[in-house]
């Protein structure tokens, strides 16, 4: 089975235009990802090529168009060049022989801005030789420097994965838990995965999938039922469940089964810790109580998918915010992985992020405590507005003032 993207190391391949970005991607790759040519601007949309580099794992290298892109449709290029920022985990700046300038010392404020790590790569060293000043400009801003000929150097991906491995964010070093760090060898994890019309036939849904991976990684013992077998399923065991997890849909009845003195929580709430910010969403999320009917609600799910009657974000969330606050809020949806303008809204509902990685997720938190607005997600959001918070993250111990 292929790693899924949202597990991918992401690595933006950054620079302007016929620097030789595709030539390296295509060095890199060992084959033809991106078309190579000598025409200004012959790389439009981002071209994403996924692959498994020694000794690194799973990556997913996004080429993007240049940023000195003057063509007639620039603006557009440029715009989803900027974009994929948010998605990348580490960032290469593509650069030749004559050095950077504004554009790249731009990006690199940027990167500083969100801490991305990042490296400039000097590429085209075939056709010409940097100057010791345009080195040590390159020097004053970046420590980690490669020169490479994606024409010609035949080591190219052994050079860029040892630069990369001095610059790789410790979550990719030390690839975190789901549950791990939550149970012991040999304790009892109960999945409660409801079937019903959020559930692709014949198949559970992905966090679900992921969670009992791990739990089976960490060497414990999964007890998978529906709803309706839950409370069999506790009386059965010979020894009372480490945790129950459960489908955020289902929170109500499984909170009502489960004895109080077995931790609870949901695959959602355990993907907000995987993939963004637990205490921050915790936290946050106790501000839904000073929302006011003028005040606009925004729903960010990042994948797309066929919407159906009952479905989570666009009715069931409504429902129980409407129930919460006493009257019906204004919301908005939006899907993807461009971030909308969020300047207007008051609070900031975000799906489990189970197709996105956790640099973006990090991303939008940043930007939305930057303009003090607070953002959670679905089953946090769901359990304070049942009103058992406090219980479904009580396990995790993190700081809720």
């Amino acid at each position: 089975m292929k790693a899924l993207k949202s597990s991918r190391l992401h690595i933006g391949i950054f620079g302007k235009t016929n620097v030789g970005k595709s030539s390296f991607l295509n060095s890199v790759a060992q084959q033809e990802v991106s078309i190579v040519s000598d025409t200004k601007g012959t790389t439009t949309d981002v071209v994403e090529k996924s692959m498994e580099l020694f000794p690194i794992g799973p990556v997913t290298f996004l080429d993007t168009a240049g940023i000195n892109d003057e063509t007639s449709i620039a603006n557009l290029r440029i715009e989803k060049t900027m974009k994929i920022i948010d998605r990348t985990d580490i960032a290469l700046i593509i650069c030749d022989y004559n050095g950077i300038d504004e554009y790249e010392t731009d990006l690199i404020k940027k990167f500083n801005e969100l801490e991305i790590p990042f490296a400039v790569i000097i590429n085209k060293t075939d056709e010409g030789e940097i100057t010791d000043a345009d080195l040590d400009n390159i020097y004053t801003y970046c420590p980690n420097v490669l020169s490479v000929s994606a024409k010609n150097d035949k080591d190219v991906t052994d050079k860029i994965v040892n630069m990369m491995l001095n610059i790789l964010p410790d979550e990719f070093i030390n690839t975190p838990s789901i549950l791990g760090d939550l149970v012991e060898d040999g304790d009892f994890i109960i999945l409660v995965t409801p079937i019903d019309k959020e559930a692709p036939k014949g198949r559970l849904i992905l966090p679900q999938v992921q969670t009992l991976r791990d739990i089976l990684d960490n060497r414990c013992i999964s007890v998978v039922t529906d709803v309706e077998n839950l409370k069999n399923a506790i009386e059965t065991l010979n020894k009372k469940p480490k945790l129950v997890v459960t489908d955020s849909q289902a929170f109500r009845q499984v909170s009502e089964i489960v004895p109080k003195e077995i931790p609870l929580t949901s695959f959602s709430i355990l993907f907000a810790r995987l993939k963004g910010n637990l205490a921050t969403f915790v936290k946050n999320t106790k501000r839904i109580n000073e929302l006011k009917p003028e005040d606009k609600i925004l729903i960010l799910e990042s994948c797309t998918h066929h919407q159906i009657e009952d479905d989570i974000a666009r009715v069931k969330i409504p429902i129980l915010l409407e129930k919460k606050l006493g009257f019906k809020p204004d919301i908005d949806f939006f899907t993807g992985h461009d971030f909308p303008d969020i300047t207007p809204y008051k609070f900031i509902i975000h799906c489990g992020a189970c197709m996105t990685n956790r640099r973006e997720i990090l991303s939008r938190i940043m930007k939305s405590e930057k303009l003090n607005i607070p953002i959670s997600n679905y089953g946090i959001v769901i359990s304070h507005c049942l009103g058992i918070l406090d219980r479904a993250v009580e396990i995790f111990n993190i700081n809720q003032k």
